[in-house]
């Protein structure tokens, strides 16, 4: 494995699934790639109890390289207990772990039940009052009864990113009036699903903003030749970018230190 020395050149990946089964059989050459497309750190996103464990098992291995997160999506909400809670608290102890998280509500799918994914994401805040660490929140579907829990709770918790925001320009101007970070993905590069984005992400102040992947999922739908497999990568991080670059006043070179310096400082690397 290898480190990349950071430069005016490097960009973060704020969320990976890097975890994820489909990077099992070439994990070396996805980040070899990431490696050639200037990504100089990528913070592993943890999803449950077992995905947070194997996601600090992994960052653990080369810490210039990674980071990890810990928490429970608000998919496998049905999952928490005092138990769990308690497990996280221990692993949001560990300095490799750099977010609490991933939590929040997901009512466009209901995988878990709205009220356990609702007791869920008020136990995430309340672990992020604890340790401090800083929230890595998911919101679909869901803007008003997420915006009104997290209201709840921001005066007593820090840093707040919202993670692959696909939403309104009103929730993103709810967001950024609580003072979150933005996290915008390759949904930003879907002509189908993300144009709105286009409209409204040049409201988000240079520095609350940050990019990410969300790799495996969310390939950007920009990117030639069109790839066998749907499978997202860390490398493709500089087409967010690239589309962000396209409506902003800022080139991708200042976007690639601005979003650098923002996730360096929003995740203490």
């Amino acid at each position: 494995m290898f480190s990349i020395t950071p430069s005016e050149k490097t960009i973060i990946d704020i969320g990976a699934n890097l975890t994820h089964e489909s990077f099992g059989n070439d994990f070396e050459d996805v980040i070899n790639r990431a490696h050639q497309a200037n990504v100089s750190h990528m913070i592993i996103t943890g999803s449950d109890i077992e995905d947070s464990e194997k996601a600090i098992a992994l960052a653990s291995g080369n810490t210039d390289l990674f980071s990890a997160t810990a928490g429970i999506h608000p998919h496998h909400a049905d999952q928490y207990t005092e138990d769990t809670k308690a497990t996280l608290d221990n692993l949001l102890k560990l300095d490799i772990v750099k977010a609490v998280g991933e939590t929040g509500l997901d009512f466009f799918r209901d995988i878990s039940p709205r009220e356990k994914q609702i007791e869920s994401f008020r136990a995430h805040l309340e672990l992020a009052e604890k340790t401090g660490k800083p929230l890595f929140l998911h919101q679909r579907d869901s803007h008003e009864t997420f915006l009104s829990v997290l209201k709840e709770h921001r005066d007593r918790v820090g840093l707040v990113v919202v993670h692959c925001f696909t939403d309104t320009a009103e929730a993103l101007s709810d967001y950024l009036e609580l003072d979150c970070y933005i996290g915008i993905t390759g949904w930003i590069c879907d002509e189908r699903r993300g144009a709105h984005l286009l409209d409204c992400v040049g409201n988000i102040p240079l520095n609350r903003l940050m990019i990410e992947t969300d790799a495996p999922y969310l390939m950007p739908r920009s990117l030639r030749p069109k790839p066998k497999t749907r499978r997202n990568e860390p490398c493709n991080l500089p087409l967010v970018l690239d589309a962000l670059a396209s409506v902003r006043p800022e080139s991708s070179a200042k976007l690639a230190i601005a979003t650098t310096e923002n996730a360096r400082r929003f995740f203490s690397l």
